[in-house]
């Protein structure tokens, strides 16, 4: 298992060296240089499986065992997910009409992110302490990035936070989650702006390879593959419990895998991104997006109109108030059949001009892809459509 740049730049990478890194130094993001099947074999394998062991089967596709051995991360991702406050991680609520609610925010600082943190830093904590190295993470957060990277790492050693919020554009619980932590190793700092004015400069750093190296520094946004890599289990435990997936017995004639539908918050689009990965994998899902006002990525798959708006309208719903959805660089990336230079092209257009409009051919492929089916507004401003 190997990684590379969505743009082109970097071939060849370890899960080592992309879990050290943010974006890629040409600017792109990594991905896996091929993605594994989920065969109809290995998912009915893997009923009723722990939410737990579901990470540990997912990442052991994606980190070499040379790496990390698998009983090494057994032991790191049961440690990672030990704290949450209920015993199975993550809970199914049941609702009328064949509805279920995935509920991921029994971690420290309730947010979802909580989940693919804990273990990401667990990773990183491993290989410090195996290199007697240090290293410094960035974080701009818009909300609930920064108080679960803050509550993921803090007093670990041989790592510094350094988290970054838009001043008066979070709750009040999402500052006193960050701005609370005394630890030493935990800095915090607010800017003016948006969350997207403070990723710009955050993107620059990262492109200055002598600066990442000498000073260690690494991401902990949904930049960071790792974080993405965990955040798969999410939709392979949510269909191995909600699909009506039958384990398979000796001698049974077993259907066709059944299609799950999924609904995704979506604001910086990394778990969308997570979802339309495992959908490329084999899992027959559907993915439905919902978006606020900041409605960027319905506007793409729906016009082409790949364009920021000119402000960031602030909602109800701070952590998803976004107009620059980074992570749809990986989602155009499978979308053109890996063709880096074409990913290259449009989203360094879209970042020195704030907009790119798709090709007809582009949006052709997206429609062929089933990315587009329905939009449903509502008085709040909220839109959906599917992936």
């Amino acid at each position: 298992m190997q990684y590379c740049s969505t743009r082109g730049g970097v071939r060849g990478w370890d899960f080592r060296d992309v879990l050290f890194s943010g974006y890629a130094p040409d600017g792109g993001m990594f991905m896996p240089e091929s993605l594994p099947p989920l065969s109809p074999d290995t998912l009915r394998s893997w009923k009723g499986l722990s939410y737990t062991k579901v990470v540990v089967e997912v990442a052991s596709l994606f980190v070499r065992p040379q790496l990390i051995p698998r009983d090494d991360l057994e032991v790191l991702v049961a440690e990672a997910l030990s704290g949450f406050s209920v015993p199975e991680v993550v809970r199914i609520a049941r609702l009328k009409g064949g509805l279920s609610i995935l509920e991921l925010f029994h971690g420290d600082t309730l947010a979802f992110k909580d989940l693919a943190m804990t273990c990401t830093v667990r990773f990183l904590s491993y290989f410090l302490q195996k290199e007697s190295r240090r290293a410094t993470v960035l974080v701009g957060t818009s909300g609930d990035t920064g108080g679960s990277a803050i509550q993921s790492a803090k007093g670990l050693p041989g790592l510094d936070v350094m988290v970054v919020y838009p001043r008066g554009r979070i709750t009040p619980v999402q500052e006193k989650h960050m701005t609370s932590c005394l630890e030493d190793n935990v800095h915090v700092f607010a800017a003016d702006g948006s969350s997207d004015d403070i990723d710009r400069p955050l993107r620059r750093l990262f492109a200055d390879q002598e600066l990442v190296k000498s000073h260690g520094l690494m991401s902990l946004n949904s930049v960071n593959w790792s974080r993405v890599m965990i955040q798969l289990a999410h939709f392979i435990y949510a269909y191995l419990e909600l699909s009506g997936l039958k384990r398979d017995e000796a001698g049974t004639a077993l259907p066709e895998l059944p299609e799950l539908e999924v609904v995704v918050p979506t604001g910086g689009a990394g778990n969308i991104a997570a979802g339309f990965i495992v959908k490329q994998m084999g899992l027959p899902l559907k993915l439905v997006a919902m978006v606020n006002s900041n409605d960027i990525v319905h506007r793409t798959v729906t016009s082409g109109d790949f364009s920021m708006a000119a402000d960031v309208t602030r909602t109800l719903a701070p952590a998803i108030d976004i107009q620059d959805p980074y992570n749809m660089e990986r989602v155009f990336w499978l979308l053109l059949g890996r063709d880096s230079t074409k990913v290259k092209t449009m989203m360094e257009e879209f970042q020195r001009s704030h907009r790119h409009s798709l090709p007809e051919n582009h949006r052709r492929l997206v429609l062929y892809c089933n990315c587009i089916s329905r939009q449903v507004s509502s008085s709040s401003g909220e839109s959906r459509f599917d992936l």
